[in-house]
């Protein structure tokens, strides 16, 4: 059977990853915000939808186990049709925050898994030289998924609010859409993913063997050095944009009376959605390219000030309120541009720490802190700006930076980590 052309399958897959994830972490916060939810109710609620991403190590082995990981993509994509359209279905109707709600959690264990499934097909559908060829490929589409999801579908949102002149059907909507288009996304890879003979070679274990498995996992995890100064580096050095992610959408579109800027979804969906994402984007590349230059050791606290100190920007437009949105652009995309260069640091010491046996069991579990070290500030963000106000909210966000830099200080790094081998062994 002809080998499928690359080109035909990792742009959608990944484009794939990056919709329902953006939709349960970003565009729920916008629509909620529109509904009437009150940003305690917002943060709380949504931050919660991080577990399934903090949990999945869990359940990854039993995706090696059962089934091809061509099934579990497949299968996954039509849940996650099935839960937009849930989503679009409940809005209008009575319940229709317990039901939102319980479709996003379908969702979110649907993308979680899909997540695991697609990058495990990745490195069973290619060779090593295409693996290494598509890395910026998959990452470029997961890109665009972000900008169209939280751009492009936030403004068409606040474009049908205009015409059809109410707020729950513009949204229910732009979800029908959404489920359409991963109901084309389903079809489509049934015919375009390839079917590796890997894939459907299945090594049998039992589920004891599978939980023995596991503990190894976690013990020989908890084994390597400086492991409480590790975790606690995963947990604390995103802190202060884990308290802020949430909230400064929020604050994008709140009203002006109540210390918002007041965008409406169009203006959010450029600022946020598109100017933003192209902000982080170019901060990740750069930091990329500096680290395997010299080093993260060499890099590490330029990335690290590049992380915290653009969060002021936030606090200048909180006291500021600026209606020019070249401004609001400017600032935005500063503050994601420093986030995205600064957590290169944060990537690649994950990489770092899991370096050893069980490399890969252990990077899982070093994403599920980092789902985690979001979720925790999450739940009570909103919470803490409503009783404080949002111009006292950014203030202790900048006072919360110093758990990055102590953090941060503790860390031993092999100064060779990071570079190119023939710029280590000069």
């Amino acid at each position: 059977m002809k080998q499928k052309n690359p080109w035909a399958w990792v742009p959608t897959l990944y484009f794939a990853e990056g919709v329902p994830y953006v939709a349960v972490m970003t565009i729920s916060l916008i629509m909620y915000k529109r509904l009437g939810l009150s940003n305690t109710d917002i943060t709380l609620y949504t931050s919660w939808l991080y577990l399934p991403w903090v949990i999945k190590p869990l359940w990854s082995p039993f995706v090696d186990m059962l089934k091809s990981k061509r099934w579990w993509i497949v299968t996954m994509q039509l849940l996650i049709g099935a839960a937009l359209a849930g989503v679009a279905f409940t809005i209008p109707g009575p319940w229709w925050l317990q039901g939102s709600l319980c479709f996003f959690w379908l969702m979110a264990f649907s993308s979680a898994t899909h997540d695991i499934a697609a990058d495990g097909f990745y490195m069973l559908g290619l060779d090593q030289h295409e693996q290494a060829y598509f890395v910026g490929i998959r990452s470029t589409f997961y890109r665009i998924a972000t900008i169209f999801s939280s751009g492009l579908l936030v403004g068409l949102a606040g474009a049908l609010q205009v015409l059809t002149r109410n707020i729950r059907y513009s949204w229910s909507l732009v979800f029908y859409m959404m489920a359409g288009l991963f109901i084309a996304l389903w079809l489509y890879h049934n015919w375009a993913l390839p079917k590796p003979r890997e894939d459907g070679e299945k090594e049998q274990k039992s589920v004891q063997g599978i939980i023995d498995e596991f503990r190894q996992t976690v013990v020989t995890f908890f084994q390597k050095p400086q492991v409480w100064v590790g975790i606690c580096f995963m947990l604390f050095y995103r802190m202060p944009e884990g308290l802020l992610a949430k909230v400064s959408a929020l604050f994008l579109v709140d009203a002006t009376h109540k210390g918002g800027l007041g965008l409406s979804d169009g203006e959010y969906g450029l600022v946020q959605g598109t100017v933003g994402v192209i902000g982080l984007t170019l901060g990740g590349i750069l930091g990329g390219i500096a680290a395997s230059r010299d080093g993260l050791k060499h890099w590490l606290w330029p990335m690290v000030m590049a992380i915290t100190l653009p969060d002021l920007v936030y606090v200048y437009l909180s006291y500021a309120l600026p209606e020019s949105l070249l401004v609001i652009n400017a600032c935005v995309f500063v503050e994601q541009f420093g986030y995205g260069f600064g957590f290169s640091a944060y990537m690649l010491y994950l990489i770092y720490y899991s370096q050893g046996e069980h490399k890969t069991s252990h990077y899982a579990l070093c994403t599920a802190f980092m789902a985690l070290s979001m979720m925790i500030p999450g739940l009570f963000a909103g919470a803490l700006q409503e009783a404080v106000g949002y111009q006292s909210f950014f203030l202790i966000v900048v006072v919360a930076c110093s758990l990055t830099y102590i953090v941060t200080w503790f860390l031993r790094i092999d100064e060779e980590f990071g570079k190119k081998k023939s710029e280590a062994s000069k």
